[in-house]
């Protein structure tokens, strides 16, 4: 039934787009082209402006734009040596910089609003320590996920703590219905409050919580199959023409479609599995199959239009982002390469996409920055 009515209520909003007519000179989420020309992008030099207090970031792990189109971003602290955060050594070999608050919330136009999780001064019970993936819900509540020590918490949006899936350093394997193992990515369904956690680092799954209680609801794996962690696989030794493994591998990414569906990025698979909302296999889609290392498939994302008409896929392993047309996963484009200049990548590990369709990636490698690419 829920399905149903949302199908239904997806095609109305499809029709009612179709029929609209848009202002004069007003872009729309395709670009300049029309409606069905594949989007492009161009990097925006000018944002993120600079944060206060002498602020520096980490390995970016995760970014989230919300319905006010504040950009919510995690990182790790960690993850920057000595010589970048000189100002807070003791002693102090230098003046410059100080590792900003795990998660950091800026405007449409780049200005830091608020930053709060602190690891020198709060308990582990209280912050996400290693925060991976962000999502912030239609209740204005705010999921990160902690992917070394198998965390999912949920704040307010000023940072208190309201709840907590998983325990600190306890994973029991991929059928555990209590315990985590290596959360990453997180989508809370608005209108039944249930959370998809890719619960993929140490763990083989997509799993599904109550947004309200924390009570666990079910679980799947690769192609709806029940997950195995003993399966093996030669991600090493694989080629262009290799069969993808029959379980996820690191299930990175995920996020749920207006029409019901949800999208798991694969990474280390090299690939996307659409699956409906009770964990049936729909599709798949290997993207850069001879890739190895990490993989290709990290963060999923949509065009803001009505129907998605476009996805996007970051690839950490390639340096770039991917444009597939979503009604049949065939790949259209891509943007980035590797590097360290103004529209280039190291790494890109978290992205999402605003209401005036524009995407801001973020970089986990040794760019460690935040870009925003415009629509053309």
């Amino acid at each position: 039934m829920k399905d149903g009515i949302r199908r239904a209520i997806f095609l109305l909003a499809v029709l009612l787009s179709a029929c609209a007519e848009p202002e004069a000179g007003a872009p729309g989420e395709a670009g300049a082209g029309g409606a069905d020309a594949v989007p492009s992008f161009e990097v925006d030099p000018g944002w993120p402006r600079e944060m206060p207090d002498l602020w520096i970031m980490g390995s970016i792990t995760g970014v989230f734009v919300d319905a006010r189109d504040h950009v919510w971003v995690t990182h790790i602290p960690e993850s920057l040596t000595p010589e970048e955060t000189s100002a807070v050594q003791d002693p102090p070999i230098g003046t410059c910089c100080v590792p900003a608050p795990v998660v950091v919330e800026f405007d449409p136009e780049g200005n830091v609003v608020q930053g709060w999780g602190d690891p020198a001064t709060q308990d582990i019970a209280e912050f996400p320590r290693n925060a991976h993936g962000i999502f912030v819900d239609h209740n204005d509540d705010v999921w990160v996920g902690t992917y070394r020590h198998h965390r999912v918490m949920k704040f307010t949006r000023s940072g208190d703590l309201i709840m907590t899936i998983g325990r600190y350093d306890e994973n029991a394997g991929s059928d555990d219905t209590e315990l985590l193992g290596g959360p990453a990515g997180i989508w809370v369904d608005p209108e039944d409050n249930e959370v998809f956690i890719a619960d993929g680092y140490q763990n083989r799954r997509v799993v599904v919580f109550d947004g309200e209680t924390g009570a666990y609801l079910r679980h799947w794996g690769a192609y709806g199959e029940p997950p195995d962690d003993a399966y093996e696989y030669d991600y090493a030794g694989r080629g262009p023409d290799s069969e993808p493994p029959r379980q996820f591998s690191t299930v990175h990414g995920l996020i749920g479609s207006n029409d019901g569906l949800i999208y798991v990025a694969d990474r280390r698979g090299n690939r996307i599995q659409v699956f409906d909302q009770e964990g049936a296999f729909r599709a798949e889609k290997i993207v850069a199959p001879a890739t190895r290392a990490s993989g290709s498939a990290f963060v999923v994302a949509f065009s803001h239009d009505p129907e998605q008409r476009w996805l996007y896929l970051a690839d950490g392993t390639n340096h770039k982002v991917w444009i597939l047309r979503r009604s049949d996963l065939e790949i259209v484009g891509e943007f980035g390469r590797g590097g360290r200049q103004l529209g280039q990548f190291l790494r890109p590990h978290g992205m999402s996409v605003d209401s005036h369709g524009n995407i801001y990636v973020g970089e986990a490698s040794t760019g460690r920055r935040m870009q925003r690419f415009t629509l053309r």
